[in-house]
């Protein structure tokens, strides 16, 4: 009876007994944590740049916490205006706690709303709102940080204390066109990356003395260069004085740093290339482009190990990107010769997003490597068809040229001299035709013009029976690359 009394009263909690003798456990605690995109309050969808520019941010300042691991923006951008549960998503991107937040803007002033959420558990544990002027937003992101990092009571070295505390004002237009820059930086493509190269100018003309507005201008010109669109002699030139000059102001930017790494990579100084990868994740390590462009670095110089590690990293903190999902098939499997893998991860990522001309060269790459030249080749085609470039005409033309399809091949590097900047294209259709010669002099037409792509020089398939030419040495010392 007695029995039977104690489980009618806890049952029916009379006196809240069974908070008392079975207290509810609280949640764990939370050392990862993903931002959510910010919804836009200003009911205009115009001033979306403000509230994505924000929602970077954030992520940036927490991101400079080394004791937590913060999920990339690529990632939790594929959760606008999602319907998914909070659980299904902490899940999904492998963290303990999310945040969502709201942005409002009224004339000069800015307000953000955040809330704090034990993800496994959909908990709410925390939320607050900021309010400030457009000149102190600066300090608004890092005041966010810090309270964010005090609710989740992460432990901040004196060192995160004082970057979290130290941010500056900044004029508003100068701000608002930095913001400009990056929404369209984000957008990747040449046409979007000028109008990005526009808008950092203009940030920087409105405040000399803003930082993050150099290191943007820094990353356009890199990018531009990659495309073909600016020389790039005249890009590194351009870049090293945008990211020496964000350096000075503060050297405390890991981006700033990143692009300074990947400067001196271009430069084919190798040692000062790691120097400032390893400096630039010290000072973020949730920045996942680091992660990324240094286990390219390593990749370049062979050191298989030591890339994958680093890949992996990058996956950890940007889980849902595309393009870093790439790169771990590459750098995991497909270096590794196990081209079933690098296929059947490729395809997983096509079904994220079928339209991802990167996914299908890859994907093709591996099939080429089995031998499995007809498949290859059409995929080559079907990421021709979503946007013609010269990587995809020059393994289209590679491809076409080793299965006997010589006339193919040939007017693929008719299409390529007319496109300015693609000597080492050129050179791997010729490598496919088995023509030495003409491989040599483009790639020496490369090797003047500092062609970016040559950094991948002793990693390219395209030129595996060339290595033991004495030519080829001779490109490679030229190259300053270390020896294995």
């Amino acid at each position: 009876l007695a029995v039977v009394a104690v489980a009618l009263l806890l049952g029916l909690n009379v006196g809240g007994l069974r908070e008392r003798f079975f207290p509810a456990r609280g949640p764990g605690p939370i050392d990862s944590i993903a931002v959510l995109p910010l919804k836009n309050l200003m009911g205009d969808p115009e001033q979306d740049y403000i509230v994505e520019g924000m929602h970077e941010a954030l992520i940036t300042e927490l991101s400079k916490i080394s004791a937590l691991k913060v999920i990339s923006r690529t990632s939790t951008l594929r959760y606008k205006d999602t319907d998914k549960p909070l659980p299904q998503v902490a899940r999904e991107l492998n963290v303990d706690g999310v945040i969502e937040g709201s942005v409002l803007r009224e004339g000069d002033q800015v307000r953000i709303t955040v809330q704090l959420i034990h993800g496994p558990s959909d908990r709410h544990l925390w939320a607050q709102n900021f309010d400030r002027e457009l000149r102190g937003v600066l300090a608004l992101h890092s005041e966010v940080a810090r309270a964010i990092a005090n609710e989740i009571k992460v432990t901040l070295t004196p060192g995160e204390q004082a970057r979290l505390a130290s941010a500056k004002s900044v004029d508003p237009e100068a701000h608002e066109a930095y913001l400009k820059g990056r929404y369209y930086w984000n957008k990747r493509n040449p046409q979007d990356v000028k109008k990005a190269l526009e808008y950092f100018q203009q940030a920087i003309e409105k405040d000399p003395h803003y930082a993050t507005a150099y290191s943007g201008l820094a990353d356009c010109y890199n990018l531009l260069a990659s495309y073909g669109a600016i020389a790039p002699k005249e890009a590194l030139a351009k870049q090293k004085a945008a990211v020496t000059k964000a350096l000075e102001i503060d050297d405390t930017l890991a981006e700033a740093h990143t692009s300074l790494a990947n400067l001196k990579w271009d430069e084919w100084d190798w040692g000062g290339a790691e120097t400032e990868f390893r400096r630039a994740i010290q000072l973020n390590p949730s920045y996942a482009t680091a992660h990324q462009w240094y286990a390219l670095y390593l990749l370049a110089l062979r050191r298989l190990d030591e890339a994958r590690e680093e890949i992996q990293r990058a996956r950890q903190v940007d889980p849902l990107s595309l393009m870093i999902g790439i790169h771990v098939g590459n750098i995991m499997f497909h270096q590794a010769g196990q081209y079933d893998k690098a296929i059947e991860h490729y395809r997983k990522i096509l079904e994220m997003d079928p339209a991802f001309s990167h996914a299908h060269i890859f994907l093709g790459w591996s099939y080429f490597q089995k031998g499995l030249h007809e498949q290859a080749i059409a995929e080559f085609q079907q990421a021709l068809a979503l946007g013609r470039n010269r990587d995809i005409l020059a393994r289209l033309g590679y491809a076409c040229a080793v299965v006997g399809k010589r006339g193919k091949a040939e007017q693929i590097i008719d299409e390529l001299k007319r496109i300015e900047r693609s000597e080492w294209w050129i050179a791997i259709v010729y490598a496919g035709l088995g023509d030495e010669g003409q491989v040599f002099a483009w790639l020496e037409k490369g090797y003047a013009e500092r062609s970016p792509a040559m950094t991948w020089l002793p990693t390219e398939p395209a030129f595996n029976p060339l290595r033991d030419d004495p030519r080829f040495q001779d490109l490679l010392r030229r190259m300053n690359f270390p020896e294995n």
